[in-house]
């Protein structure tokens, strides 16, 4: 006989150990910060015990395998290390020295203003690629990155007083510019006309609060959308109105579709951006 340590788990034994401490320490080191199997820590929801027992030789001490068991019983949280760029996570390593060696190859190619950094970031699925080919991981992050901060800055020059204007509300022939004078105006065009067939649909620029839905002068059927931050959008010489004041929307929801009510030559919409009451251009922010 030999005494032993029997484990078992929800009351099924799993096998046996000689020294308790040192397994509790193998346990320890496996389950928590372990480097090598990127394990940042674990939750066992099944009941371990350990019990002293004196059992026959032939029972052979199996610590390894009682790890692999309370493994696969265990709610395991992984750890990575992730690159982000202007602090947006793009891509995740297994090591520090992964993330960094990309870092330092993708550097030049990349926008001088674009912070790169590297954190470490926990996932309950790991993600490792099987083999580490630098030079592909390099060529996709980089173009992945620049698209990214493309797309930043295009919406940086969409957006005005923290509104983005995200949704041009129809595709069509621009026939009047903003700041356009004509023989049929007596003024300064304060808005951008686009022409398109009639019942085509206006889509809504931004998210927003319907706060007019009507008729109203030269406008002819009218829809305006407050953005907040003193911005809003009017939609002018619609056809039909399919939103009521009041109706909250997202940018793209259909609002209305194209007319010729009002002063209209023609089918289109009168699009104007306004902020603060004062007219502002809206080519500048739509295209």
């Amino acid at each position: 006989m030999k005494p032993v340590y029997e484990i078992s788990l929800n009351g099924e034994t799993i096998g046996y150990i000689q020294n308790k401490k040192q397994f509790e320490e193998s346990i320890y080191k496996t389950f928590n910060d372990n480097e090598e199997e990127n394990i940042a820590f674990a939750d066992f929801e099944k009941e371990t015990k350990y019990e002293f027992k004196l059992v026959n030789r032939e029972n052979k001490t199996n610590e390894a395998k009682i790890i692999e068991i309370l493994k696969e019983n265990a709610d395991i949280t992984y750890f990575q290390y992730a690159i982000c760029a202007n602090g947006e996570e793009k891509q995740t390593f297994s090591s520090m020295e992964q993330a960094n060696e990309v870092i330092e190859n993708i550097r030049g190619n990349i926008d001088e203003g674009v912070e790169l950094s590297v954190k470490r970031v926990y996932t309950k699925q790991l993600n490792i690629e099987e083999e580490y080919k630098i030079a592909n991981i390099c060529e996709n992050l980089t173009i992945k990155i620049n698209e990214q901060i493309k797309e930043e800055k295009r919406k940086e020059k969409a957006t005005i007083n923290g509104v983005y204007i995200a949704v041009v509300p129809v595709q069509g022939h621009i026939t009047s510019r903003y700041g356009a004078r004509e023989e049929i105006r007596d003024h300064e065009h304060k808005g951008l006309d686009i022409a398109t067939k009639t019942g085509t649909p206006i889509r809504a620029a931004a998210d927003g609060i319907v706060s007019y839905s009507g008729t109203m002068g030269g406008y002819g059927n009218l829809i305006i959308i407050d953005h907040g931050n003193g911005i809003t959008t009017y939609y002018g010489h619609c056809n039909k109105l399919y939103k009521k004041k009041g109706t909250k929307v997202i940018a793209g929801d259909v609002i209305a579709e194209v007319g010729n009510t009002g002063n209209s030559t023609g089918s289109h919409l009168h699009f104007e951006i306004r902020k603060n009451g004062v007219y502002v251009n809206p080519s500048k922010y739509l295209f």
